[in-house]
């Protein structure tokens, strides 16, 4: 009854031996000094990132600046034309063409600068010449840079407001022109209107003057060119003819937004026949530099720089720096102007000629953003890289754990069996991991606690077996038989753990 017991247990045995001892694993994990598909993976958001930033600010650089522009500047000879004619020898300091437009006034240059296809960029245009209602939001000023003064003179009885000449006869400028047009409006504030009682008659500059000398007419409209000094110092010496001091002249600038009262001076024509007698006031519009929205940026500087080269002089009805100047009137303001106001040229323009600082200009648009990313993105990089090569290391972690925490439930012999074949699978993955030699410590750190997990099941199988043997040595069992048994296991456990 015993022998065969006796046969059977040492099979039994050789089973549970020949089941723990497994092949060893074969190493063959790649170092490397570099893992390049790591990096790439590290450095692909980065580079996907630059591109972008550098696709918005293409997109949004400015081109480079044309080399030339053309200006509405008024008639040949003209205070308009003659400003443009010194605009242009600026602006050839820079290489820059402007072409001069001969037109016949601030009315003509504003029709030809609103068309699109004129070609047309910018243009000088007196206050008050565009018609109640309409909007140009494709223009935008430039700043005013003179005033353009409205003189009246007349015959007569003195008379210090514009109702009181009412059924005389008026000469209010050419059919077309900015001062018909801005004697229209303001005669029509004091209901004075064409096709009245008052004749509105089309004489204007040295004819209306003469006209008015030789009492054809009983009075005039003078502005611009017109209302040149030694035009108004000869009218003023003509015996019956008087100038007229606006009285209401505040009224004025309150009620038409692109009107400014001025005040010229006692003497100002002649200090020895103080020509004026009394300060005169009067009311003026500006003359503003009118460009197209589209305007090139560095174009605008350079048109603005002009302006103040030509304009800021000090005149009888203006101050030293008084223009040019960001007035705000009919056409607002465009932001390059504002810009140059308050800060003036930046400082490539300051201190690079203007074709190298429009280069550099574009060139920093496009560096400024790849640097803002790069630098910090960069900074990134490293960190990066060791955490997605470690994480393939860490990411065995936690299946050893899970193996560990169903080892200490006290598994069977096929259960612990299976999780020795988890371990292996584990070993045989790590082994084949390719790895940076910066990392190779961590990498046989990791297979040493895939040996410490091996070596707990397996004195946890050890632990098992003497359980069974103590209760098969209660159960009669020989100690020499029990002692063999023990001794078999641990020896195959020793085995299959190295």
């Amino acid at each position: 009854m015993t022998q065969p017991d006796a046969h059977k247990e040492p099979a039994a045995s050789d089973a549970t031996s020949s089941s723990r001892r497994r092949p060893q694993p074969k190493i063959v994990a790649r170092f490397v000094a570099i893992s390049w598909r790591d990096l790439a993976m590290t450095f692909g958001p980065i580079v996907l990132v630059s591109i972008v930033a550098l696709y918005f600010a293409v997109r949004l650089i400015q081109p480079a600046p044309p080399s030339a522009l053309t200006i509405a500047a008024g008639p040949k000879g003209s205070s308009f034309w003659n400003s443009a004619q010194k605009y242009k020898a600026i602006l050839a300091r820079n290489r820059v063409t402007l072409n001069v437009m001969e037109t016949q006034g601030s009315f003509d240059n504003l029709t030809r600068l609103s068309d699109p296809n004129s070609g047309i960029d910018v243009a000088f245009v007196q206050g008050g010449m565009t018609k109640p209602g309409a909007t140009h939001d494709d223009l935008e000023s430039l700043g005013s840079v003179s005033y353009v003064p409205l003189a009246v003179f007349y015959r007569g009885a003195p008379v210090s407001r514009l109702s009181e000449l009412k059924g005389k006869r008026l000469a209010i400028g050419a059919e077309g022109s900015g001062t018909r047009l801005l004697a229209l409006t303001l005669l029509k504030a004091n209901g004075i209107q064409p096709g009245g009682d008052t004749p509105l008659l089309p004489l204007a500059g040295d004819t209306a003057a003469k006209a008015l000398e030789d009492g054809q007419i009983d009075a005039v409209f003078l502005t611009g060119d017109s209302a040149q000094p030694p035009t108004m110092a000869k009218l003023l010496r003509t015996s019956g003819i008087r100038f007229m001091d606006f009285s209401q002249a505040d009224a004025y600038a309150r009620r038409f937004p692109y009107l400014t009262e001025i005040e010229l001076p006692m003497g100002a024509f002649d200090l020895a026949a103080n020509l004026p007698p009394h300060p005169v006031h009067m009311v003026a519009p500006t003359a503003e530099l009118v460009a197209r929205d589209s305007l090139h940026p560095a174009l605008s500087d350079l048109l603005i720089e002009a302006a103040r080269e030509v304009h800021s002089r000090a005149g009888l009805l203006q101050r030293a720096n008084e223009f040019p100047a960001p007035l705000v009137h009919e056409f607002r303001i465009s932001d390059n102007a504002e810009r140059y106001y308050k800060s003036g040229k930046s400082f490539l323009y300051r201190t690079l000629p203007f074709w190298v600082a429009s280069l550099a200009d574009r060139v920093l648009v496009v560096l400024v953003p790849l640097i803002v990313v790069l630098i910090p993105a960069l900074r990134l990089v490293p960190g990066l890289y060791r955490w997605r090569v470690k994480s393939r290391i860490y990411r065995w972690y936690g299946a050893l754990i899970a193996i560990e925490r169903e080892a200490i439930s006290g598994p069977d012999t096929a259960q612990r069996d299976a999780l020795l074949d988890r371990i292996d699978a584990i070993e045989s993955a790590v082994n084949r991991m390719k790895m940076p030699l910066a990392f190779a410590d961590q990498f046989y750190v990791l297979r040493e606690h895939i040996g410490f997990v091996r070596a707990r099941l397996a004195h946890a199988a050890i632990a098992a077996s003497d359980t069974d043997a103590d209760a098969d040595a209660h159960a009669g069992q020989p100690r020499e038989r029990l002692a063999a048994s023990r001794a078999a296991s641990r020896a195959d456990t020793e085995q299959g753990s190295t």
